[in-house]
C-alpha cells in the first residue's frame, strides 16, 4: 500500500486511515481485533481513536476504544504502526477532566498510553477547540510532550480556519511545536466548508490532511432513500444531516458510475475523495469484515477524468454560493 507524508512532518500514514469510534460501541472487541489484523495485513498501518469513544454509548465507556487497541496492540510490533488519538472532550463529572488545559493533557495522555499499551503515540490530536484555554498554553503542553518522546506530531481536529490559523500563528511566534495535520469532515457531501474556508490555510501551511466521514456517515453507499434507511444506530443522524435533494442527486450519479466500473457505490465515493490532492487520507469507520476489504478496494478503483468531473459537478457547492449572494 502506498503512503503519504503527513504536512511539513516526516510522519508518513497510509492511503486509508481506520477509524475506531465503532470499536467497543458497535463493534465488539474480538470483531475489532479482526478488523484491525486484515487492516494491518493489507498494509493499512495507520490507526486513529480518541479519549472519549465511546462515551455516549449506553454500552459503552470513555476509552473503551484505545482499551480494545491496547489489547491488540500489545502483541504487535509497535514500529509498524502509526498510531493517533485524542484529547479534549469530558471524562469524567471532574471540572478539569475535559478540554485542552495543561492539566488536562498531562493528564489524559498518561491515561490514553496506559489504555493503549504503548509508550508512545505518534499523532496526537486536539479533539477540538477549545475557546476557555489559551493556544498558548494548550501548544506550550503539547512541546513539552513532544521533547520529552511521549508524543511525535501533534495535530488539530474539527478547529474553523480561523482557530487553525491562531494556532499556527502562535505556534511561530514562541517557538512552540505546530499542528501538523487537520481532521476535518469531508465527502462528495461536504465539501463546501473544508474548501472554501480551509483549503487555503492547508495549502499556504503546507498541513497534512486526515478527512473523516469519506461516505457521509453511510449516506454515500447507496442504502438510503428518500422513504427507507438501514437499521443502523446512526441512521437518524445521518438522516438529520445528508437527506437534501442535492446529495441525492449525488448518490444517482456514484450509482451510475459504480455500474460502469463494477464496483460499489461506497468504492467510487472513497475513490473520489483520493483523488483530492490535499487529502492526505481519509479515515473510514467500519463494522464488518466484509465493510473493510469493500473500503479497502476503492485504493484500486481508477476513476476516468470524465468520472471525477461528472461526480464535481454534482456536488459543486459554489453555483449556491453564488445563488445566495
Amino acid at each position: 500500500m502506498k503512503h503519504a507524508k503527513l504536512g511539513q512532518s516526516g510522519l508518513k500514514v497510509s492511503r486509508l486511515i481506520l477509524g475506531t469510534m465503532q470499536m467497543g460501541w458497535l463493534v465488539d472487541e474480538d470483531t475489532s481485533h479482526k478488523l484491525l489484523d486484515i487492516a494491518l495485513e493489507a498494509g493499512l498501518n495507520t490507526i486513529d481513536t480518541a479519549d472519549i469513544y465511546s462515551k455516549w454509548a449506553e454500552e459503552s465507556y470513555s476509552g473503551k476504544s484505545e482499551e480494545i487497541i491496547g489489547r491488540w496492540l500489545i502483541n504487535q510490533d509497535r514500529d509498524e504502526i502509526v498510531l493517533a488519538t485524542k484529547v479534549r472532550g469530558e471524562m469524567s463529572p471532574n471540572p478539569n477532566d475535559v478540554g485542552l488545559s495543561r492539566k488536562h493533557i498531562l493528564e489524559s495522555i498518561t491515561r490514553s498510553l496506559d489504555r493503549l499499551n504503548t509508550d508512545f503515540v505518534d499523532l496526537y490530536q486536539s479533539h477540538s477547540f477549545d475557546p476557555d484555554v489559551p493556544q498558548e498554553e494548550t501548544l506550550r503542553a503539547y512541546t513539552s510532550l513532544v521533547d520529552a518522546g511521549v508524543v511525535h506530531y501533534v495535530g488539530a481536529s474539527n478547529f474553523t480556519a480561523a482557530e487553525l490559523v491562531e494556532s499556527l500563528w502562535t505556534s511561530d511566534k514562541h517557538g512552540l511545536v505546530r499542528y501538523e495535520s487537520l481532521q476535518p469532515p469531508y465527502s462528495l457531501a461536504r465539501r463546501r466548508d473544508y474548501e472554501k474556508h480551509l483549503q487555503p490555510v492547508i495549502e499556504t501551511h503546507n498541513l497534512g490532511v486526515i478527512s473523516y466521514s469519506p461516505l457521509g456517515g453511510g449516506f454515500l453507499t447507496g442504502r438510503y432513500a428518500e422513504d427507507t434507511a438501514p437499521d443502523s444506530k446512526r441512521a437518524a443522524t445521518t438522516k438529520t444531516r445528508y437527506y437534501k435533494e442535492r446529495n441525492f442527486r449525488i448518490v444517482d450519479v456514484l450509482t451510475e458510475i459504480a455500474t460502469d466500473r463494477e464496483a460499489t457505490v461506497a468504492q467510487v465515493a472513497l475513490a473520489w475523495v483520493l483523488t483530492r490532492n490535499t487529502i492526505t487520507a481519509p479515515i473510514i469507520g467500519v463494522n464488518s469484515v466484509e465493510q473493510l476489504e469493500e473500503n479497502l478496494a476503492s485504493l484500486e478503483l481508477k476513476l476516468s477524468e470524465d468520472d471525477i468531473t461528472r461526480l464535481n459537478e454534482s456536488s459543486d457547492w459554489t453555483e449556491i454560493d453564488q445563488l445566495a449572494r
